[in-house]
């Protein structure tokens, strides 16, 4: 489980790219608040603030040419199963979204994908 630095998702390769929205999808449903060492930072952030995430997401994706759920554009959905919020409280909110999106989570990110033998240019 891990949220990519944001500015990597327009170049992350197509199976990332959709493993971040599906790790998106489950982080908005039922799996919001259940910890995990590599995202347990998103959960000290309000539900919008990974909705604005996975929107920077699906917006790689239909740029590529997927097909997002028009559910998941909705920022109370949940998925099938969770309950929607009510009405989530929107806020702006500056880049990066998550202020642990830093520099060395950068490198930490590129590093990462390096070991998958997945090499990066920024």
């Amino acid at each position: 489980m891990r949220l990519w630095h944001e500015q990597l998702i327009p170049l992350l390769p197509k199976n990332q790219l959709l493993g971040q929205h599906r790790e998106c999808c489950a982080l908005r449903g039922n799996g919001w608040n259940k910890k995990h060492k590599t995202v347990d930072y998103a959960f000290s952030y309000t539900p919008y603030h990974l909705f604005i995430f996975h929107s920077l997401v699906m917006d790689e994706m239909e740029k590529r040419g997927y097909k997002v759920s028009e559910e998941w554009r909705d920022k109370n959905y949940r998925g099938k199963t969770a309950e929607k919020y009510d009405n989530l409280e929107e806020k702006m909110i500056e880049s990066p979204i998550y202020k642990e999106h830093n520099g060395e989570y950068l490198m930490e990110c590129i590093e990462n994908l390096r070991n998958k033998g997945i090499k990066i240019e920024l």
